[in-house]
């Protein structure tokens, strides 16, 4: 493999799809409570694959300028000063034009989209390029990135429905919960090196009491997507809603502060967890 390719896919995370995954459940989750009033499912599937392209290209280019902004702080963190940037084997204008091509691919798939849609995406750039420097100001950049990586859930039901009402925006806070939930898991992992260089997180912000603090977000997040179904007609389907909340549960009994590795497993187990809401929502929709 050439360095060249060896440091796109370091620096898209393409080898860790769990990202691009986390980003796309959302706008799956938005796009089936749309198919439950629009129903057109040859739409729906079309649009799942541009959502899930959509996803890939946008989380890609969203790391590349998260490690150009990070450069000097992942050169002092154990779990990222190895990424390309920081490392030195990639430079920073090689790293825009990719971040050029990557956001140019990603306009060609919104553009097949809805009005309404196309200006709720791009309004999503203002929180995708401003997430990397809430750290610097906020111990809650984990809020940001919920802000951020949810939004699709409103474009989604958008592009089915082309408006706007209250079961999208209701859903799109109980997700926020729940990733302000599993970045916090994740954001474990560097507290030691972010208490250093003065980075800041919500892990940082609650570690005497983190469990309590996932449990509250999960819990939220759990009640307000119960909500959310209760205003349709709930069927079979609520037996997924229930593995949802035994695999958030889950993540909370295994991992430990002082652990790293229980950590990012608890994180992973989120792919899961998302693909357990899809189902909720599809299985609800698709009986109805």
């Amino acid at each position: 493999m050439s360095s060249n390719l060896t440091n796109f896919i370091g620096i898209t995370r393409l080898d860790k799809p769990i990202g691009f995954l986390l980003l796309f459940w959302p706008c799956s989750w938005g796009l089936s409570l749309g198919l439950y009033f629009q129903k057109d499912l040859n739409t729906f599937f079309y649009y799942l694959f541009l959502f899930f392209l959509g996803s890939i290209l946008m989380r890609s280019a969203g790391c590349i300028v998260n490690d150009i902004v990070d450069e000097k702080y992942d050169k002092k963190v154990k779990r990222t000063k190895g990424r390309p940037i920081a490392s030195g084997s990639l430079n920073k204008t090689t790293a825009w034009i990719y971040v050029l091509i990557l956001c140019s691919l990603a306009f060609l798939v919104l553009i097949q989209f809805n009005f309404l849609t196309i200006c709720l995406g791009m309004f999503s750039m203002i929180f995708a390029f401003s997430y990397p420097f809430m750290k610097r100001f906020t111990y809650w950049p984990q809020l940001f990135l919920g802000f951020t990586f949810n939004w699709g859930i409103i474009m989604a039901w958008t592009a089915i429905t082309n408006e706007i009402s209250y079961l999208p925006i209701l859903l799109y806070i109980g997700a926020i919960f729940w990733t302000l939930g599993y970045d916090t898991i994740y954001g474990i992992q560097d507290i030691s090196d972010d208490e250093v260089i003065g980075v800041k997180s919500t892990a940082i912000k609650f570690k005497n009491n983190i469990n309590s603090f996932v449990i509250g977000c999960y819990s939220m997040s759990t009640i307000i997507i119960i909500l959310v179904m209760v205003n349709l007609n709930i069927n079979y389907s609520l037996i997924f809603l229930g593995f949802f909340v035994m695999t958030l549960f889950y993540q909370v009994k295994i991992f430990k502060i002082n652990n790293s590795s229980t950590c990012l497993k608890a994180f992973k187990i989120n792919n899961l967890s998302g693909f357990m809401v899809f189902l909720s929502f599809f299985l609800l929709t698709i009986n109805n």
